[in-house]
Protein backbone atom coordinates (compact mmCIF):
# COMPACT_ATOMS: atom_id res chain seq x y z
CA UNK A 1 0.00 0.00 0.00
CA UNK A 2 3.31 2.52 0.79
CA UNK A 3 4.28 1.55 -2.47
CA UNK A 4 1.39 2.44 -4.21
CA UNK A 5 0.82 5.98 -2.13
CA UNK A 6 4.79 6.72 -3.40
CA UNK A 7 4.20 6.26 -6.55
CA UNK A 8 0.61 8.09 -6.34
CA UNK A 9 2.41 10.95 -4.73
CA UNK A 10 4.65 12.46 -7.27
CA UNK A 11 2.36 12.05 -10.09
CA UNK A 12 -0.71 13.80 -8.25
CA UNK A 13 2.33 17.16 -7.23
CA UNK A 14 2.81 16.68 -11.55
CA UNK A 15 -0.98 17.18 -12.49
CA UNK A 16 -1.25 19.67 -9.78
CA UNK A 17 2.00 21.31 -11.08
CA UNK A 18 0.40 21.54 -14.74
CA UNK A 19 -3.21 22.61 -13.58
CA UNK A 20 -2.44 25.81 -15.19
CA UNK A 21 -1.74 25.14 -18.31
CA UNK A 22 -4.77 22.47 -18.37
CA UNK A 23 -7.13 24.89 -20.39
CA UNK A 24 -4.29 26.16 -22.49
CA UNK A 25 -5.32 25.76 -26.32
CA UNK A 26 -2.34 25.30 -28.80
CA UNK A 27 -1.72 27.26 -31.79
CA UNK A 28 -2.18 24.46 -34.47
CA UNK A 29 -5.35 22.76 -32.74
CA UNK A 30 -8.03 22.84 -34.86
CA UNK A 31 -10.58 25.12 -35.47
CA UNK A 32 -13.04 22.52 -34.88
CA UNK A 33 -11.51 21.96 -30.94
CA UNK A 34 -11.78 25.55 -30.34
CA UNK A 35 -14.90 27.63 -28.80
CA UNK A 36 -16.00 30.75 -30.31
CA UNK A 37 -16.78 33.58 -28.01
CA UNK A 38 -20.38 33.63 -26.25
CA UNK A 39 -22.75 35.90 -27.55
CA UNK A 40 -23.52 37.77 -30.47
CA UNK A 41 -21.46 39.35 -32.95
CA UNK A 42 -21.54 43.35 -32.72
CA UNK A 43 -20.15 45.31 -35.08
CA UNK A 44 -17.33 48.39 -33.94
CA UNK A 45 -18.95 51.73 -35.47
CA UNK A 46 -16.58 53.56 -33.92
CA UNK A 47 -14.24 55.78 -36.39
CA UNK A 48 -11.54 54.33 -37.84
CA UNK A 49 -7.92 55.18 -38.74
CA UNK A 50 -6.56 51.86 -40.72
CA UNK A 51 -3.30 52.10 -42.06
CA UNK A 52 -1.08 49.10 -44.22
CA UNK A 53 1.89 47.49 -43.34
CA UNK A 54 3.18 45.66 -46.26
CA UNK A 55 5.81 42.78 -46.12
CA UNK A 56 8.39 44.37 -47.69
CA UNK A 57 8.76 47.60 -45.08
CA UNK A 58 11.12 47.39 -42.21
CA UNK A 59 9.09 47.83 -38.97
CA UNK A 60 12.49 49.43 -37.00
CA UNK A 61 11.97 52.29 -39.74
CA UNK A 62 8.37 53.31 -37.75
CA UNK A 63 8.61 55.26 -34.94
CA UNK A 64 6.61 53.50 -32.30
CA UNK A 65 4.50 56.52 -31.23
CA UNK A 66 2.74 56.57 -34.76
CA UNK A 67 0.84 53.13 -33.71
CA UNK A 68 -0.99 55.38 -31.34
CA UNK A 69 -2.19 57.17 -34.25
CA UNK A 70 -4.28 54.10 -35.80
CA UNK A 71 -6.95 51.96 -34.68
CA UNK A 72 -6.18 49.18 -37.51
CA UNK A 73 -3.35 47.77 -38.69
CA UNK A 74 -3.71 45.18 -41.34
CA UNK A 75 -0.49 43.27 -42.51
CA UNK A 76 -0.14 43.00 -46.50
CA UNK A 77 -0.60 40.31 -47.79
CA UNK A 78 -1.16 36.72 -47.61
CA UNK A 79 -2.64 35.15 -50.93
CA UNK A 80 -4.60 32.64 -51.93
CA UNK A 81 -4.48 29.67 -54.28
CA UNK A 82 -7.36 28.46 -56.92
CA UNK A 83 -8.48 26.42 -54.24
CA UNK A 84 -8.61 27.75 -51.35
CA UNK A 85 -5.23 27.37 -49.85
CA UNK A 86 -3.07 30.12 -48.90
CA UNK A 87 0.38 30.52 -49.66
CA UNK A 88 2.90 30.83 -47.18
CA UNK A 89 3.16 34.54 -45.70
CA UNK A 90 6.08 36.57 -46.69
CA UNK A 91 8.35 37.51 -44.04
CA UNK A 92 6.57 35.57 -40.65
CA UNK A 93 8.73 37.08 -38.34
CA UNK A 94 8.47 40.84 -39.58
CA UNK A 95 4.46 40.02 -39.12
CA UNK A 96 4.90 38.55 -35.78
CA UNK A 97 6.71 41.64 -34.96
CA UNK A 98 4.67 44.09 -36.50
CA UNK A 99 1.53 42.49 -34.61
CA UNK A 100 3.07 42.59 -31.49
CA UNK A 101 4.11 46.21 -31.38
CA UNK A 102 0.49 47.21 -32.64
CA UNK A 103 -1.10 44.92 -30.07
CA UNK A 104 1.15 46.33 -27.14
CA UNK A 105 -0.42 50.15 -28.53
CA UNK A 106 -4.06 49.20 -28.68
CA UNK A 107 -4.02 48.83 -32.58
CA UNK A 108 -6.49 46.48 -33.69
CA UNK A 109 -5.03 43.68 -36.02
CA UNK A 110 -6.10 41.86 -39.32
CA UNK A 111 -4.24 40.57 -42.37
CA UNK A 112 -4.71 41.82 -46.17
CA UNK A 113 -5.86 39.10 -48.51
CA UNK A 114 -4.83 39.73 -52.22
CA UNK A 115 -3.92 38.13 -55.38
CA UNK A 116 -4.79 38.33 -58.84
CA UNK A 117 -7.91 38.95 -59.84
CA UNK A 118 -8.50 35.39 -61.95
CA UNK A 119 -7.92 33.67 -58.76
CA UNK A 120 -10.66 34.83 -56.79
CA UNK A 121 -13.35 34.99 -59.92
CA UNK A 122 -12.07 31.06 -60.19
CA UNK A 123 -11.88 30.39 -56.48
CA UNK A 124 -15.25 32.01 -55.36
CA UNK A 125 -17.71 30.80 -58.27
CA UNK A 126 -16.86 27.22 -56.95
CA UNK A 127 -18.11 26.45 -53.56
CA UNK A 128 -15.67 23.76 -52.34
CA UNK A 129 -12.80 25.80 -52.96
CA UNK A 130 -14.48 28.90 -51.45
CA UNK A 131 -15.42 27.12 -48.65
CA UNK A 132 -11.69 25.36 -48.18
CA UNK A 133 -10.69 29.45 -48.58
CA UNK A 134 -12.88 31.05 -45.80
CA UNK A 135 -11.92 27.97 -43.42
CA UNK A 136 -7.42 28.39 -44.05
CA UNK A 137 -8.68 32.01 -43.51
CA UNK A 138 -10.43 31.31 -40.28
CA UNK A 139 -7.51 29.50 -39.13
CA UNK A 140 -4.93 31.64 -39.89
CA UNK A 141 -6.43 34.34 -37.78
CA UNK A 142 -7.18 32.53 -34.59
CA UNK A 143 -3.91 30.70 -34.79
CA UNK A 144 -2.03 34.06 -34.71
CA UNK A 145 -5.27 36.05 -32.54
CA UNK A 146 -5.63 38.37 -35.12
CA UNK A 147 -9.02 40.63 -34.77
CA UNK A 148 -9.76 40.00 -38.10
CA UNK A 149 -9.40 39.78 -42.28
CA UNK A 150 -9.18 42.72 -45.26
CA UNK A 151 -10.63 41.65 -48.80
CA UNK A 152 -8.40 43.11 -50.95
CA UNK A 153 -9.92 41.92 -54.33
CA UNK A 154 -8.63 43.93 -57.14
CA UNK A 155 -11.12 43.94 -58.38
CA UNK A 156 -15.06 42.15 -58.92
CA UNK A 157 -16.45 43.42 -62.20
CA UNK A 158 -20.51 44.00 -62.75
CA UNK A 159 -22.12 41.06 -63.87
CA UNK A 160 -24.78 38.86 -62.64
CA UNK A 161 -22.56 36.35 -62.12
CA UNK A 162 -20.00 38.06 -60.46
CA UNK A 163 -21.91 39.36 -58.23
CA UNK A 164 -23.29 36.57 -56.98
CA UNK A 165 -20.06 34.85 -56.33
CA UNK A 166 -18.73 38.06 -54.66
CA UNK A 167 -21.94 37.98 -52.67
CA UNK A 168 -21.24 34.15 -51.58
CA UNK A 169 -17.82 34.76 -50.78
CA UNK A 170 -18.16 37.76 -48.01
CA UNK A 171 -21.48 36.25 -47.02
CA UNK A 172 -19.31 32.91 -46.39
CA UNK A 173 -16.51 34.81 -44.64
CA UNK A 174 -18.91 36.85 -42.49
CA UNK A 175 -20.88 34.02 -41.54
CA UNK A 176 -17.42 32.22 -40.70
CA UNK A 177 -15.71 35.01 -38.73
CA UNK A 178 -18.39 36.91 -36.99
CA UNK A 179 -18.74 33.71 -35.74
CA UNK A 180 -16.04 33.92 -34.01
CA UNK A 181 -15.75 38.24 -33.13
CA UNK A 182 -13.83 39.21 -36.35
CA UNK A 183 -14.49 41.58 -38.44
CA UNK A 184 -14.33 41.64 -42.21
CA UNK A 185 -13.38 45.12 -44.16
CA UNK A 186 -12.82 45.31 -48.06
CA UNK A 187 -10.87 47.68 -50.28
CA UNK A 188 -12.28 48.92 -52.79
CA UNK A 189 -12.01 51.24 -55.73
CA UNK A 190 -12.89 54.83 -55.23
CA UNK A 191 -15.73 53.86 -58.09
CA UNK A 192 -15.16 57.38 -60.37
CA UNK A 193 -14.47 55.41 -63.36
CA UNK A 194 -17.30 54.45 -65.66
CA UNK A 195 -17.03 50.93 -66.39
CA UNK A 196 -17.53 47.27 -64.92
CA UNK A 197 -15.31 47.69 -61.95
CA UNK A 198 -17.43 50.52 -60.36
CA UNK A 199 -20.42 47.95 -59.52
CA UNK A 200 -18.72 44.80 -59.06
CA UNK A 201 -20.04 45.16 -55.61
CA UNK A 202 -24.13 44.86 -55.27
CA UNK A 203 -25.56 46.24 -52.28
CA UNK A 204 -26.73 43.10 -50.98
CA UNK A 205 -23.57 42.69 -50.14
CA UNK A 206 -22.67 45.28 -48.05
CA UNK A 207 -24.84 44.12 -45.06
CA UNK A 208 -21.83 41.07 -44.62
CA UNK A 209 -19.19 43.43 -44.63
CA UNK A 210 -17.90 45.69 -41.51
CA UNK A 211 -16.52 48.42 -43.45
CA UNK A 212 -14.89 49.55 -46.56
CA UNK A 213 -11.19 50.89 -47.35
CA UNK A 214 -12.00 53.30 -50.00
CA UNK A 215 -8.98 53.63 -52.55
CA UNK A 216 -9.31 57.78 -53.10
CA UNK A 217 -6.08 57.65 -54.92
CA UNK A 218 -4.41 56.73 -58.19
CA UNK A 219 -6.53 59.22 -60.01
CA UNK A 220 -4.10 61.14 -62.06
CA UNK A 221 -5.55 63.23 -64.77
CA UNK A 222 -9.63 61.99 -63.32
CA UNK A 223 -9.67 65.78 -61.78
CA UNK A 224 -9.95 68.16 -64.60
CA UNK A 225 -9.58 70.86 -62.00
CA UNK A 226 -6.65 69.29 -61.00
CA UNK A 227 -5.11 67.18 -63.42
CA UNK A 228 -1.66 66.49 -62.33
CA UNK A 229 -3.26 65.59 -58.44
CA UNK A 230 -3.81 61.87 -58.12
CA UNK A 231 -5.47 61.95 -54.94
CA UNK A 232 -7.28 65.16 -55.04
CA UNK A 233 -9.73 66.43 -52.38
CA UNK A 234 -12.75 66.95 -54.77
CA UNK A 235 -12.16 63.39 -56.02
CA UNK A 236 -12.32 62.45 -52.37
CA UNK A 237 -16.12 64.07 -52.37
CA UNK A 238 -17.42 62.76 -55.52
CA UNK A 239 -15.94 58.89 -54.62
CA UNK A 240 -17.90 58.75 -50.99
CA UNK A 241 -21.06 60.51 -52.81
CA UNK A 242 -21.11 57.55 -55.76
CA UNK A 243 -20.64 54.87 -52.85
CA UNK A 244 -23.32 56.60 -51.12
CA UNK A 245 -25.70 56.56 -54.12
CA UNK A 246 -24.54 52.91 -54.28
CA UNK A 247 -25.91 51.99 -50.81
CA UNK A 248 -23.22 52.47 -48.61
CA UNK A 249 -23.96 53.76 -45.13
CA UNK A 250 -22.19 56.41 -43.25
CA UNK A 251 -20.78 53.89 -40.77
CA UNK A 252 -19.23 51.63 -43.05
CA UNK A 253 -17.33 54.39 -45.17
CA UNK A 254 -13.55 54.82 -44.31
CA UNK A 255 -12.28 56.97 -46.98
CA UNK A 256 -8.43 56.32 -48.31
CA UNK A 257 -5.19 58.64 -48.01
CA UNK A 258 -1.88 57.98 -49.98
CA UNK A 259 0.93 58.41 -48.42
CA UNK A 260 3.25 58.94 -51.77
CA UNK A 261 3.32 61.55 -54.88
CA UNK A 262 3.08 60.14 -58.64
CA UNK A 263 5.31 61.92 -61.07
CA UNK A 264 3.19 64.03 -63.81
CA UNK A 265 3.87 62.68 -66.99
CA UNK A 266 5.47 58.50 -65.97
CA UNK A 267 3.10 58.31 -63.02
CA UNK A 268 6.03 56.96 -61.09
CA UNK A 269 5.70 57.02 -57.17
CA UNK A 270 7.36 58.16 -54.40
CA UNK A 271 7.27 57.55 -50.97
CA UNK A 272 5.88 61.11 -48.48
CA UNK A 273 8.45 60.41 -46.35
CA UNK A 274 11.31 60.43 -49.48
CA UNK A 275 9.83 63.39 -51.09
CA UNK A 276 10.93 65.19 -47.77
CA UNK A 277 14.08 63.45 -47.70
CA UNK A 278 14.18 65.29 -50.72
CA UNK A 279 13.22 68.47 -49.69
CA UNK A 280 9.77 69.25 -50.78
CA UNK A 281 7.63 71.03 -48.34
CA UNK A 282 5.43 69.25 -45.97
CA UNK A 283 2.41 71.59 -46.31
CA UNK A 284 2.90 71.57 -50.04
CA UNK A 285 1.09 69.10 -52.82
CA UNK A 286 3.65 69.37 -55.50
CA UNK A 287 7.46 69.35 -55.64
CA UNK A 288 9.81 69.09 -58.29
CA UNK A 289 12.94 67.29 -57.65
CA UNK A 290 16.72 68.24 -58.22
CA UNK A 291 16.69 65.72 -61.31
CA UNK A 292 13.99 68.04 -62.71
CA UNK A 293 11.12 65.64 -62.02
CA UNK A 294 8.06 67.01 -60.94
CA UNK A 295 5.53 65.03 -58.21
CA UNK A 296 2.05 65.67 -56.86
CA UNK A 297 1.60 64.21 -53.38
CA UNK A 298 -0.93 65.20 -50.16
CA UNK A 299 0.70 67.43 -48.08
CA UNK A 300 -0.56 68.10 -44.05
CA UNK A 301 -2.78 70.55 -45.08
CA UNK A 302 -4.83 68.66 -47.33
CA UNK A 303 -4.65 65.86 -45.05
CA UNK A 304 -6.12 68.16 -42.42
CA UNK A 305 -8.83 69.11 -44.69
CA UNK A 306 -9.48 65.28 -45.89
CA UNK A 307 -9.57 64.59 -42.16
CA UNK A 308 -12.17 67.30 -41.21
CA UNK A 309 -14.48 66.10 -44.37
CA UNK A 310 -14.34 62.07 -43.32
CA UNK A 311 -15.12 63.29 -39.56
CA UNK A 312 -18.08 64.66 -40.88
CA UNK A 313 -19.34 62.91 -43.67
CA UNK A 314 -17.51 59.21 -42.91
CA UNK A 315 -16.41 57.09 -40.36
CA UNK A 316 -12.75 56.62 -41.03
CA UNK A 317 -9.80 57.13 -42.64
CA UNK A 318 -7.25 55.05 -44.66
CA UNK A 319 -3.66 54.92 -45.24
CA UNK A 320 -1.60 53.74 -47.91
CA UNK A 321 0.74 52.98 -46.48
CA UNK A 322 2.38 53.32 -42.37
CA UNK A 323 5.71 53.11 -44.09
CA UNK A 324 5.52 55.69 -46.62
CA UNK A 325 4.47 58.14 -44.06
CA UNK A 326 7.09 60.50 -42.14
CA UNK A 327 8.07 60.11 -38.57
CA UNK A 328 7.94 63.04 -36.43
CA UNK A 329 6.28 66.40 -36.94
CA UNK A 330 5.65 66.20 -40.55
CA UNK A 331 4.07 63.11 -40.59
CA UNK A 332 0.39 63.10 -42.55
CA UNK A 333 -1.09 60.69 -39.67
CA UNK A 334 0.17 63.20 -37.10
CA UNK A 335 -2.23 66.36 -39.33
CA UNK A 336 -4.77 64.04 -39.80
CA UNK A 337 -5.40 63.57 -35.79
CA UNK A 338 -4.48 66.81 -34.88
CA UNK A 339 -7.05 68.04 -37.07
CA UNK A 340 -9.41 66.05 -35.66
CA UNK A 341 -8.83 66.76 -31.96
CA UNK A 342 -7.71 63.47 -31.29
CA UNK A 343 -5.43 62.59 -28.56
CA UNK A 344 -2.36 59.87 -29.44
Amino acid sequence: MKRIFYLLVPALLGLMGCEKEIDWVPDDMPVEAKTPPAGAYTADNSFKIVAYFPAGRNPDSVEVGKYKMITHLNYAFLYPNVDGSLKPLDQPERFQQVMKVARENGVKVGISLAGPEGTYSAMAANPGYRTNFVKNVLKFVLDNDLDGVDLDWEYPRASKANNITFNALVKEMSDSLHKWHKFVSVAVTPAVYPGSVRDGIAEESMEYIDFFNIMMYDGRGWDTEDPNQHASYRMMEVSLDIWKQKGLPKEKAVLGLPAYGRHISTNAAITYRDLLWAGANPAEDSFTHSNGATYYYNGTETVKQKAAFAKEEANGLMMWEFYQDANGSNSLLKAANDAMGRKY
